[in-house]
């Protein structure tokens, strides 16, 4: 059984970073519905200057399936932005996503109601290409699809309820807009989704999620990695001082995403174990919420390629990835 689990509302993490994948795709249950939240899922395609490992290819491979077995049982997918690990893409790539042409989207998306960020509204360029291209072809085989930005929507006794575009870590960054998730059950239980706010960095973002006041939020955390390269290392301690607030306050934290793509991310948030520790409350990845160990394997590619080395057959795929340009699709990997 998982730790600290809600009584109504049921949490399933699908895929994320402590799973090995770049994700935070989460299925959620009430008596009354089924969600699928932000089904994508992806690979780093260069990380230390080498492409995923066999064993994250491997790993891909199955949490896709896992999707969209959870896929089949879900009446709702939502979808908070649009970068490649929140949605499923409709073109072919064995090299991040892990998808054919069409048919993988369709697995989740076909004839399901689709709430979605807003795809003109708080967006930036690249993100509003996608979206775009996301309503043409995922959009065309949904039963419907609603813009959610700032609305409720309920279904029995659960409410959806999802938030104004908060920023995508700083905020004006150019990363740009995200919308958080809120599930309801009989305005007794609250579960908070809050992908890719990176800390929340924002103290905008820190405020709503705390008036929100859930019994268990799931968010996306601190970027370490990118620290003084990408990311400000004032914005990652910023990020560390909301999260303390957070740990105080909400008794079920999952920290997930961008912090778990450093090794050494449980020393870097040791401060915040004393701040859950004080108040009674649970700070976890979303592995161990779920009784697994954490697997972090694009933290660890490097040691990988040293520890597990690949086949002759994946050595030879990987030499020729130079031969390809952007616009070729890469053969998928000789992987098992």
């Amino acid at each position: 059984m998982s730790i600290g689990a809600l009584k109504d509302i049921q949490v399933t993490p699908l895929a994320a970073e402590s799973l090995g994948v770049r994700s935070m795709c989460t299925f959620v249950q009430t008596d009354d519905v089924a969600i699928l939240l932000d089904a994508g899922i992806s690979l780093c395609p260069w990380r230390f200057s080498l492409p995923p490992h066999p064993l994250e290819f491997q790993t891909i491979h199955v949490l896709r399936e896992k999707i969209a077995k959870m896929a089949d049982k879900a009446q709702i997918v939502t979808l908070s932005h649009y970068h490649y690990d929140h949605h499923t893409p409709f073109f072919e790539d064995w090299m991040v996503n892990w998808t054919t042409q069409t048919q993988t989207a369709r697995q989740i998306y076909q004839d399901k109601i689709l709430l979605v960020k807003h795809p003109k509204e708080s967006i930036n360029k690249s993100q509003q290409e996608r979206a775009l291209a996301f309503l043409k072809t995922c959009g065309d085989y949904a039963k419907t699809l609603q813009e959610a930005d700032n609305k409720t929507f309920t279904y029995g006794n659960t409410n959806i309820c999802f938030s104004k575009a908060v920023a995508h870590g700083e905020d004006n960054a150019s990363l740009g807009y995200v919308i958080m998730t809120t599930i309801e059950y009989k305005n007794q239980e609250k579960f908070m989704f809050a992908p890719d706010i990176q800390g929340p960095m924002s103290n905008h973002t820190l405020q709503l999620i705390l008036e929100t006041q859930p019994n268990m939020l799931m968010l996306g955390g601190p970027p370490f990695y990118l620290a003084d390269t990408r990311i400000k290392k004032t914005s990652i301690q910023n990020a560390i001082t909301n999260l303390k607030a957070i740990t105080k306050t909400i008794p079920i934290t999952i920290i997930e995403h961008h912090t778990l793509r450093d090794e050494l991310f449980k020393q870097k948030l040791c401060s915040l174990k004393t701040y859950a520790d004080q108040a009674g409350h649970n700070i976890l990845t979303a592995a161990e919420y779920i009784g697994q160990e954490n697997n972090l394997l694009e933290a660890q590619r490097k040691s990988l390629y040293q520890t597990s080395p690949p086949t002759e057959k994946f050595q030879t795929w990987q030499n020729n990835l130079n031969l390809f340009n952007k616009n070729q699709i890469i053969p998928k990997p000789p992987i098992f």
